[in-house]
């Protein structure tokens, strides 16, 4: 899951970078494909790694179907590791998702006042293109996170295993929907195919 939050923030930056000029696209080199997709990963071992040395634990999670860090100790080590992974792995990226994307419209608007006609098309599909990631990452994220949180800081007990297991579902199920956003809302994707 948080290699799905993180890559989606790399792209949003990436994309942001390509449409801006500040770096050139080039369809036959992978160097920056693979810088990302190592970024991505080695960020997320960095996060998910600290419950295998005791920073936190891993147990099963909801009615005992899946496993995820122990949302409900309240020490805290497992308190401080719950903010950080807050912080680090669904704030921090959704500010980058939301910037660079937020810059890129920015920029689209500006070149759209040039060429009013496919300007406007194209900024209209970006538009729409991104608010659709960025509520499908709130729907899939936001839900869990609160449930997460509310189990570690709030009463023993508010949120039950069946009222737990939703959320996770959403959360864990969100690296199906990014590609399927990007394959239908992005329209040289879809010429590709």
């Amino acid at each position: 899951g948080i290699v799905s939050l993180i890559s989606l923030a790399v792209l949003s930056y990436e994309r942001y970078c390509t449409m801006t000029g500040t770096t050139e696209a080039d369809t036959t080199n992978y160097r920056k494909t693979w810088t990302g997709i190592v970024l991505s990963w080695t960020y997320s071992l960095v996060w998910t790694a600290p419950p295998l040395f005791g920073w936190s634990s891993y147990g099963p999670e909801g009615p005992g179907t899946t496993c995820s860090v122990n949302w409900h100790s309240k020490d805290a080590n497992n308190a401080s590791y719950i903010v950080c992974l807050f912080i680090f792995c669904l704030v921090i990226p959704f500010v980058i998702i939301v910037y660079s994307y937020g810059k890129l419209l920015c920029v689209i608007r500006q070149v759209s006042g040039f060429n009013k006609g496919m300007g406007r098309t194209r900024e209209q599909r970006i538009l729409i293109m991104v608010v659709v990631m960025v509520i499908c990452f709130l729907l899939c994220w936001l839900p869990y996170a609160t449930v997460a949180l509310i189990a570690t800081f709030g009463k023993p007990g508010l949120i039950t295993p069946a009222a737990s297991i939703i959320p996770s579902i959403f959360a864990k199920s969100s690296t199906v929907y990014n590609p399927i956003i990007y394959i239908f809302l992005n329209k040289q994707v879809s010429k590709m195919l």
